[in-house]
């Protein structure tokens, strides 16, 4: 009978101690949990880097929207920017890498170039978000086969666990989130395909080799 009571009164306390702490929590924080849980569940145990990525707070976004050109803003047109970091992207052909920024607002991505919108997708047509199981910081969207869309988007981000979290809480299709491994396919346009291939070394790189494919170090 005192180890049943001694039992309640352990739960009951930690019971407590949870409210205390829930109820102690600021609005910022409780994002921050929120959003850690979700790229939990699509990291936890399937990409390198992860379990490093827990003690890094996210940010709000990485770049104010007043770091925008205004050019952009307004093509944007008032929609509510919720997240803009710089990202390197990839050329679906020749592979070259360009200097760019992600902006999420709450309905759609743009990646932009200085004052011009290159490309926008729109999350109700979001097919899928794929990263590899290594350390490295790629990330391809993929978009629907039509005359709007160029091809998927080949894009290298510095905190790539933060942008695919925001990216997939704001579209609401963290289930379409996929990490691979070895190699993954992705649409170059007009109904062709192109592979990339993930492989480990002394030093990180990305390059466009022999084959034609793109290789990730």
């Amino acid at each position: 009978f005192l180890m049943q009571t001694s039992e309640m009164l352990r739960k009951i306390c930690l019971r407590n101690l949870v409210r205390k702490y829930c109820r102690g929590l600021t609005a910022e924080r409780k994002v921050q949990l929120q959003q850690k849980v979700v790229t939990s569940a699509v990291f936890s145990g399937k990409k390198e880097g992860y379990l490093e990525s827990l003690s890094q707070p996210f940010l709000e976004t990485r770049l104010k929207e007043n770091d925008l050109n205004p050019k952009v803003l307004q093509l944007i047109r008032g929609e509510n920017i919720k997240y803009v970091t710089p990202v390197v992207k990839y050329d679906r052909n020749g592979f070259k890498a360009r200097e760019r920024l992600l902006v999420l607002t709450q309905s759609s991505a743009y990646v932009v170039e200085m004052a011009k919108i290159k490309q926008k997708i729109e999350y109700s047509t979001l097919k899928g978000i794929s990263t590899s199981n290594l350390s490295d910081g790629i990330m391809v969207i993929h978009v629907p086969e039509d005359n709007k869309q160029k091809g998927d988007v080949i894009l290298q981000c510095e905190h790539v666990f933060e942008t695919v979290t925001k990216l997939c809480i704001l579209a609401n299709k963290q289930s379409l989130v996929k990490v691979v491994k070895g190699s993954l396919r992705f649409r170059v346009g007009s109904g062709k395909e192109g592979t990339m291939v993930f492989t480990v070394g002394p030093e990180p790189q990305v390059f466009k080799d022999k084959t034609g494919q793109l290789t990730v170090v």
